[in-house]
């Protein structure tokens, strides 16, 4: 059974902000899309950089060390086959976020 651990609550998270946690000893960035909140590893698979501060326009995440663009809710590169982010699945529960770290979508 994955591990749900709690992350954010719905107050704190408003559409467009993101919120970086520490869960387990991993960096996670929480991003609120359009009231989806979505979950990624706080690292390139490119290089390892921080994604946290990333410019991010709409679910498109730029990393800030090389301008790698990456679809913050599947984790894919926009229009190409390439470098994948590790997502985690995140799931709500009377106005609490948790990230699942057992079951997660490694990079390719």
């Amino acid at each position: 059974m994955p591990r749900r651990i709690p992350v954010v609550s719905d107050d704190e998270l408003a559409p467009g902000q993101r919120k970086l946690a520490f869960v387990e000893g991993r960096g996670i960035v929480l991003f609120n899309v359009g009231g989806a909140i979505c979950a990624i590893e706080n690292a390139c698979p490119h290089n390892g950089a921080s994604l946290a501060n990333g410019r991010l326009e709409g679910s498109i995440l730029q990393c800030p060390a090389h301008g790698l663009r990456f679809d913050v809710i599947t984790g894919c590169m926009p229009a190409v086959d390439g470098l994948r982010l590790t997502t985690f699945p995140v799931s709500e529960s009377e106005g609490q976020w948790f990230v699942s770290l057992d079951t997660r979508n490694e990079p390719r």
